[in-house]
């Protein structure tokens, strides 16, 4: 048996979403192909691109930067969550269409208590209000945050994110600006969800003299895994969540949904330290 899988995206030619879910496979003694398919390469856009692979034999896709939210416009949504956060992730295509879910709301869940416990996140400045920044905002929602603190460019996509939190929990302060540096003073949790520090958009969303004061630094971008925003946050004293800890997190659901196979967490990630093999 051969799972076909595959991962949608821009800037996807160093993700090592393809070799977790082959090492996922190798546990279990199945075969598994997971394809990377960007749509500037393939020569479709991104529509075209979703039809023909939901044609095309693959039992699911993972879906990143920038297509989460068209892909939550294609597809299936069971659970509720998942509709408020209008994101999606991970693609199941099976009799009843293309189902869609989002694992990185439980990567972000699971990295966070990874690192931190139930050590309460505190005001926090979230930078990106994209498909990622939702699934995150909503996980810091869940881990009880008192209050959100929204950086976008796009202001108005600021705000219908945090009109959906204030309505899915009053009680919850959320505030949106253009300006990172302004929100940032006060804030206890600094997090990335922009584009900013990945392969291809070298840099930093906030420069290192507003981490200042603040206790914890998240980065939602994984590849590469040391960008300069953890590194700026590191050397102003901040506990870091890696990006990495996300795309494992994620990566784990994913596959659990793909497959419903049995995982063994530790080996996964002993195994995703050794050098790869050609």
């Amino acid at each position: 048996m051969t799972i076909r899988l595959g991962l949608i995206g821009d800037n996807i030619a160093k993700s090592q979403s393809p070799r977790l879910h082959r090492l996922a496979g190798l546990q279990n003694g199945v075969a598994v192909t997971y394809d990377r398919l960007v749509p500037a390469e393939t020569g479709m856009a991104f529509d075209a691109l979703f039809a023909e692979v939901a044609a095309g034999g693959f039992r699911g896709v993972n879906v990143t930067y920038p297509y989460k939210e068209r892909a939550a416009a294609k597809v299936v949504i069971d659970d509720p969550l998942v509709r408020a956060i209008g994101a999606v992730n991970t693609v199941v295509f099976d009799a009843g269409g293309p189902h869609g879910y989002n694992t990185d709301y439980s990567g972000f869940i699971a990295a966070y208590r990874l690192l931190r416990g139930d050590m309460p996140p505190g005001v926090t400045l979230m930078m990106g209000a994209g498909g990622v920044g939702k699934a995150v905002a909503y996980g810091l929602a869940a881990l009880g945050v008192p209050e959100i603190r929204i950086a976008e460019r796009d202001l108005p996509k600021a705000d219908a994110l945090a009109a959906a939190l204030r309505a899915g929990r009053p009680g919850l302060r959320v505030v949106t600006d253009r300006d990172a540096v302004i929100l940032a003073q006060g804030a206890r949790g600094l997090i990335n969800c922009t584009p900013v520090g990945m392969v291809g958009h070298d840099g930093t969303p906030l420069p290192r003299a507003a981490m200042r004061g603040a206790d914890w630094a998240f980065d939602a971008v994984y590849t590469p895994v040391e960008t300069q925003f953890l590194g700026d946050a590191a050397a102003e004293g901040l506990q870091i969540i890696s990006g990495y800890e996300l795309y494992i997190g994620q990566g784990v659901d994913a596959w659990r949904i793909f497959t419903g196979l049995p995982l063994d967490y530790d080996r996964l990630r002993a195994d995703l330290l050794l050098p790869e093999t050609p």
